[in-house]
């Protein structure tokens, strides 16, 4: 069966003949240069690429403050302050819950039986908090500042980037 199908295939090409391949002269030809010339050459019509033409909101051009603010926003001395800050604050309050867990807190280790006030509570825990607070904002503000750093020369001197990160 599989031979009668393969004949009446080989068939039906033969009934189409050799001159079916060929293109028919009436049937313009295609210029793949003038194609290419309209897509990406000189004849390409130029498009607007405001947010307003794709399909987004229309937004005003930036002033120059804006523009300033924008620049001061993505320096690396303002992300790692920014970093810092946060760092602090959160650190401070990781270490105030931490030490609000602890039952040690207040503690005195020569005298264990006495039950510590309220003032030495607040204190001990002011102080762990402030440590806490003091890593966080250093190791916040260190891994921002060398992240921006390695970020602002990846794109100056790519192969020296490449050597910092494989090492």
């Amino acid at each position: 069966m599989a031979a009668t199908t393969g004949a009446a295939e080989g068939a039906a090409s033969d009934s189409k003949g050799p001159i079916s391949s060929i293109p028919s002269m009436d049937s313009p030809t295609i210029q793949y240069s003038m194609v290419l010339e309209h897509l990406v050459g000189e004849k390409r019509p130029i498009k607007e690429l405001s947010p307003g033409v794709m399909g987004g909101l229309p937004v005003p051009p930036k002033s120059d403050e804006q523009k300033m603010l924008e620049r001061g926003m993505e320096s690396c001395a303002f992300k790692s302050v920014l970093a810092c800050v946060g760092g602090f604050v959160l650190g401070g309050a990781f270490g105030v819950f931490t030490a609000g867990i602890d039952t040690n807190v207040g503690f005195d280790p020569k005298d264990p039986l006495r039950t510590p006030t309220a003032r030495e509570v607040l204190k001990d825990m002011g102080q762990r908090g402030m440590s806490y607070a003091k890593n966080f904002a250093i190791v916040g503000a260190m891994f921002s500042c060398t992240e921006c750093i390695i970020e602002s020369v990846s794109g100056i001197i790519p192969c020296y980037v490449r050597l910092l990160i494989e090492k």
